[in-house]
């Protein structure tokens, strides 16, 4: 086996969460083993295509040049690691419950090449106690028998995609490790990356204050959805009002509703906390409530669409611009926009859709913004996409972003 090397970085996972903290561990003087189990992204990138948009394919090929960093699905290279970070997703099941098969998997692949003195930090987002319960249990089972020592943190990813603000350096970075030799190991580790590190008293703490700060979100945005249908229905712009309430200076923080929630956190972490809570016998119905909220939003929206178009009309054909949970992004993971075409179907339209972010979508090609169409429905706002053309030719527009203000045939949500 071969030996540790100080000051190398293996992150197991190349997506969304582990490119982004190799390109930043690089920066801080790193030598980086970014591992993936897909060939075909190992090959893109080590060609210096980047796979993500919070890495630039310039930012890439430099790390690359430098020798610095070099993608691989060979696990056995991990052996020269002196920190091993797990990035990979952990989404949910056909059951609405915790999937952690790649987790699971990562860890299982990773333990026969851990050496003695590494530390091993899982970034993946999940319940309080998978660290304890799950990764440990499985690398101290299959690890070489002269690692004796191995340290154990967790450290939750803080990623928000298309952030042009908060990255990798600058987000506070909250860490809980299993004893106090591996806090120190975890905070020298993330010290040399990032600003600023918080430390908590254990990987529980960790792990509940990630799920914590994305249930916020859910519950906050179901609030808001919910608000929304109340004013619609008794003609209050619901915007007017979410800037009259923010203009007191505190207690008070502005969220403005949408199609519904996407991305790989809010619509799942909290579904992550209310499946703990059932672990250890309780329900957390407010928070389920929310989901739920949230999740019947594609449906309000399709119906007040489906409104605006002319009744003479049997089978509208409606343009959904923007398919992306997110602008900036091309990522349509756990899209909203998903349910809200289904409902748009159902209801008897004929829907097309263009995103220029977006090549294909759910085996679909996108059409163009001159597509002859009855009604546009703004779901994501998506640099690029040419809305003033579409106004220019009477489209009515219904705007779920809260982005064309005052402007005719537009209608806000």
């Amino acid at each position: 086996m071969s030996a540790q090397v100080s000051r190398v970085l293996a992150i197991i996972g190349q997506g969304y969460v582990g490119l982004p903290l190799a390109m930043a561990a690089v920066d801080a003087g790193w030598t980086v083993i970014g591992i993936d189990n897909f060939e075909a992204k190992v090959s893109q990138i080590n060609s210096g295509e980047s796979p993500v948009e919070d890495v630039s394919d310039t930012q890439l090929q430099a790390a690359l040049a430098s020798g610095a960093y070099r993608a691989s699905t060979d696990f056995s290279s991990i052996a020269k690691a002196s920190v091993i970070t797990i990035c990979v997703p952990t989404p949910l099941n056909e059951k609405h419950e915790p999937d952690l098969s790649l987790l699971q998997s990562a860890a299982t692949a990773v333990a026969p090449f851990v050496s003695n003195e590494t530390l091993v930090v899982s970034e993946s987002t999940s319940y309080p106690g998978t660290l304890r319960d799950i990764i440990i249990p499985t690398i101290d089972s299959l690890k070489p028998k002269d690692s004796i020592n191995v340290y154990f943190a967790s450290a939750p990813e803080r990623v928000n995609p298309g952030d042009l603000v908060w990255n990798q350096k600058n987000t506070p970075r909250l860490i809980g490790a299993i004893n106090s030799k591996s806090q120190t190991k975890a905070l020298e580790f993330y010290e040399s990356i990032c600003d600023v590190t918080v430390s908590v008293s254990n990987p529980e703490v960790a792990e509940a204050a990630k799920l914590l700060e994305n249930t916020f979100r859910l519950i906050n945005i179901a609030l808001i959805n919910e608000f929304t249908q109340l004013c619609s229905a008794t003609g209050i712009n619901v915007h007017e009002v979410i800037d009259a309430a923010s203009s007191k200076p505190y207690g008070f923080m502005p969220f403005r509703p949408g199609v519904g929630v996407g991305g790989h956190c809010i619509p799942v972490d909290p579904l992550y906390l209310t499946w703990w809570a059932r672990q250890n016998n309780r329900k957390a119905e407010f928070v389920e409530k929310a989901a739920l909220i949230n999740h019947e939003m594609p449906a309000y929206v399709a119906k007040r669409a489906l409104a605006m178009v002319d009744s003479s009309i049997s089978n509208p054909r409606i343009l959904i611009l923007g398919v992306a949970y997110k602008p900036g992004v091309g990522d349509v993971r756990e899209t909203p926009v998903s349910d809200l075409r289904n409902h748009l179907i159902e209801g008897g339209a004929i829907v097309a859709w263009c995103d220029p972010l977006v090549p294909t979508w759910e085996g679909l090609k996108p059409v163009d913004i001159n597509w002859k169409c009855d009604l546009a429905i703004l779901a994501t706002n998506q640099p690029g996409m040419e809305i003033e053309a579409l106004i220019n030719r009477g489209i009515e527009i219904l705007d779920c972003t809260n982005s064309m203000n005052d402007l005719e045939g537009v209608t806000s949500l």
